[in-house]
This record gives C-alpha cells, structure tokens and sequence, in this order.
C-alpha cells in the first residue's frame, strides 16, 4: 500500500515532535511536512497534496477550526487538542476524530487506523456522478440512478449512507463527506454531523428543529444555524 502522507500542525515544538514520532512507527505513514505556523501549513497545503492532516485548535493567527474551513481539499483531519470541550464543535468541521494531549501511543493508532479505514472506505466509494443533475450509487447489487432534485436528505449511518427519495430509501456504502462533495450545489446544505438535506424540501423551522417535507425533524447544529439561515434567505 502507498504510504499514507502526513502534515503536522501546531505551535508547540514538543507536540509536534511527539505525534511526528508516533507516524514514524507507523508503517503506512509519511511525514511529508510539519509547521508552527498554521498560516504558512495553509499556503502549502494548497500546492501540496496530502492525506491525513494533524491540527492543533488553539493557535495564533488561525486556529485549527478556521483552518480546516479554508482548505480547499478534502482531507482527513484528526484534531490536537488540550480541551475536550473543543471535540464536538471539531467534528462539526468533518473532522475524523481527535487527541487530547498528553497524546498517548495507543490513543494515536487507534485514531490513525480509523482514518486509514475512511480513506479506503472513500476511495472504493459506492457513488458515481455522472453529470450535475444525477448520480448512479451502487445499492442492493445494482447500480440505481437517482435525481438529484428528488433527493430529499442523505443521513450517514456508520460506514453507510440512507439517502431518503419521496419514493424510497436507497442504503449504500460511501462517507457522508465524499457524498457532501458530490452535492456541492447550493441548494444542498449539511446541518449537522449525520445528516444533508436538499433546502427545497424544507416545510418549516421552529428553534433548533427542521422539518422537512416527508415529516422528517432534523436537529440544527449550533455553529451552523446562522449560516443554514442565510441558506434559506431567512434574515
């Protein structure tokens, strides 16, 4: 298998140092790059390709969150972090999963071996575009076509995806992420974690809570309410 390319962020020397150490007794990882400067690892990683991204939160300048929001590319992102209060608005961003420092050995293969897993998992992915209107997902031995505009919401379960039409659910193995990127249309819009919903099929939103057209409920993720708002034309 070809190595898996690593990038190190963060401002504190011995961090850095620790995890670089830790993909080196990996044998399927390649330090490609390490920065103290989230800045300057931003203006690499976009001439440079990589795989697996490990990113700080809490840095000068840019911290990790704003980071990953600017890169172009889709990466994996395993987050470095002190505080554990910082792990769930990190996964909002997509991130694979994060490590809390002290960063222990074990803690670390567990975490590169799930990113590992979602990189096979998303190059071997089940949905194929064909043009901007729709897509063919292989589900239940088949290749299906579906619409696009008859999609109402695309919901990651495990290493699965429902993706709910009016008429039917069609289950296939792909990421949400490789799907979010398939979908990158504007009437598209992820709202939290598990799930994507198409906006035109959105029936009404009281608080935190959507309902979409087929009686589905769909909870709000805190941080991406305004912007789900602004989706919608709502001031």
């Amino acid at each position: 298998m070809e190595k898996l390319k690593c990038v190190i962020i963060d401002d504190e020397p011995l961090a850095r140092d620790v995890i670089e150490s830790f993909a080196k007794e990996v044998p399927f990882l390649s330090v490609v790059a390490t920065f103290e400067d989230p800045v300057e690892a931003l203006l690499y990683l976009k001439d440079h390709p990589a795989d697996i991204i490990f990113s700080d939160i809490e840095m000068p300048k840019l911290n990790g969150l704003e980071l990953v929001r600017s890169l172009e590319n889709s990466l994996v992102i395993i987050f470095i972090t002190a505080y554990r209060d910082f792990a769930l608005e990190g996964f909002d961003t997509g991130a694979t999963d994060y490590l809390v420092k002290p960063v222990r050995f074990d803690r670390f293969l567990k975490a590169i071996h799930k990113a590992k897993d979602y990189l096979e998992l998303k190059r071997s992915s089940s949905i194929q575009q064909v043009n901007n209107d729709r897509i063919f997902i292989k589900s239940e031995g088949k290749l299906t076509k579906i619409l696009l505009d008859e999609i109402l919401y695309v919901e990651a379960q495990g290493d699965y995806l429902n993706i709910v039409i009016p008429s039917a659910v069609y289950s296939t193995q792909a990421t949400l992420k490789s799907m979010e990127e398939t979908l990158s249309l504007p009437k598209f819009f992820r709202i939290q974690r598990s799930f994507i919903l198409n906006l035109e099929a959105v029936r009404s939103v009281n608080g935190n809570m959507v309902e979409l057209v087929n009686g589905k409920s769909i909870s709000i993720a805190v941080n991406k309410k305004e912007e789900f708002f602004n989706a919608l034309g709502i001031r």
